[in-house]
Order: C-alpha cells, then sequence, then structure tokens
C-alpha cells in the first residue's frame, strides 16, 4: 500500500496535487491505483493512493523485484510512503523475518 501520508510526522495525511507521476512497470508487477500527474489528493478519504504488487518464484526473488519497483517509483507534490517501503525491505530483520506487529514502533526506524 502506497498512501498519501508523512511519515515523519507520524503518518498524518497529506493532501495535495501530484505534480509528477512515473509508476513502476515490468515482469510479475503490478500496481492498482488511479493516479497521475496532475491528481488531487484529498484529506477525506483513505490516504491509500496505490498499490504495488510484486511476485517471483520465492520471497528473495519478489523483494527484489519490489526494491526495483520502488526505486523505479516517482510521486512529486505529495508525502508518500514509499521511502518508508525501502528502508523496511532492505532492514536485517525484515529480511530474516524476525519482526511482529509491534516492530515498526520499537525499531526507530524514521
Amino acid at each position: 500500500r502506497i498512501n498519501a501520508e508523512d511519515v515523519r510526522k507520524n503518518f498524518q495525511p497529506s493532501p495535495g496535487e501530484i505534480t509528477m507521476c512515473h509508476q513502476p512497470s515490468g515482469f510479475r508487477t503490478r500496481v492498482d491505483g488511479a493516479i497521475f500527474q496532475g491528481y488531487k489528493v484529498t484529506p477525506y478519504y483513505d490516504s491509500m493512493i496505490c498499490k504495488v504488487i510484486c511476485h517471483g518464484r520465492n520471497r528473495t526473488e519478489a523483494i527484489q523485484r519490489m526494491r526495483r519497483s520502488l526505486d523505479e517509483f516517482v510521486i512529486e507534490g505529495i508525502k508518500t510512503t514509499v521511502d518508508l517501503h525501502k528502508i523496511l525491505l532492505n532492514h536485517k530483520k525484515f529480511l530474516d523475518s524476525d519482526f511482529n506487529v509491534s516492530w515498526l514502533d520499537k525499531e526507530k526506524l524514521l
């Protein structure tokens, strides 16, 4: 889930106009959503603006595809959770599957 949120401000919504949008594409990669350059994100609904789905033959391959996809993703004009996902996908505890629901609060990744 890519959300229009400022992760450094306790995931506060980040409404506004998307001034630049380049979505990832490629084999076993899909983006579900309808955002585009000029799209206006309002504060009145769920902050999710799209979903990025990547498949692989195994977990490692899927993570590699997702990393590439997030590196390709450009959204300007609003704050999003893309950078947080990049941090999580490279964190040792995530890669080792050594995390739980309170992990993000405890790790202080931001």
